[in-house]
């Protein structure tokens, strides 16, 4: 992790979880957007993930580098294409998912929530059920019970009854489930565009503002006026 240094004022910041789901570009494209909004980020990366990592866009994330890691994820296009995005990086502080005694780990360690995005249905089960295997589960449980927003934007399909009955409890807990289910309203012409829908979409349940999707007017064919 990145600690904070004698005397550094650092805002609340938003814990973001990433499973091993696919569907990294959704977390990179979530991620850029809070810094965009001068948001603070604690940021948790499950081992599972860092397969799906690599699988998707050929980056390792390392311990030991996980800055310079993380500034070429969000660099990347959701195409693939490298160094697309301009990123500054400064305000994410990052922990271990094996570290349960990281600060993410506590409800007296301050959050404005946080955001599970991608969430496998494996992660969903565990924040459900309660088990806290790794930091990603204990710290979105310590966010339910410390009534902050939880958002879970769940990838998978399709969902079998038991998975089901897992989004139902999170929703009876208090947490926004949230598929990851592009729109095409918005006038999307590139994977991007569809990325950026379902980060919005993220980030408008957890209050945070950005531009990152053209919102429905009530004018049909508005989507395409611009083609």
């Amino acid at each position: 992790m990145n600690p904070v240094k004698p005397g550094e004022t650092r805002r609340t910041p938003w814990i973001v979880g990433v499973s091993g789901a696919s569907g990294t570009p959704y977390a990179a494209s979530v991620l850029r957007a809070l810094l965009a909004a001068g948001e603070s980020v604690d940021l948790v990366v499950s081992r599972a993930s860092r397969l799906t990592l690599l699988d998707e866009t050929g980056i390792s994330f390392r311990d030991a580098h996980w800055s310079e890691d993380l500034r070429e994820w969000l660099a990347r296009g959701a195409d693939g294409k490298p160094a697309v995005f301009d990123v500054d990086t400064d305000a994410v502080r990052y922990w271990n998912a094996g570290d349960l005694a990281a600060g993410p780990s506590s409800g007296s360690y301050p959050s404005k929530g946080m955001l599970i995005v991608p969430a496998s249905t494996a992660c969903v089960a565990g924040v459900a059920l309660g088990l806290s295997k790794d930091l990603l589960q204990r710290a979105a449980s310590v966010t339910l019970k410390e009534r902050r927003r939880l958002v879970v934007a769940v990838r998978e399909t399709p969902l079998n009854g038991q998975t089901l009955r897992h989004l139902v409890a999170l929703d009876d807990a208090g947490a926004t489930v949230l598929p990851a289910s592009p729109a095409f309203y918005a006038g999307a012409t590139h994977i991007q565009d569809l990325v950026d829908f379902v980060a919005g979409r993220v980030l408008d349940a957890a209050g945070v503002g950005h531009d990152l999707y053209r919102r429905w007017q009530g004018e049909l064919g508005g989507g395409t006026s611009g083609r």
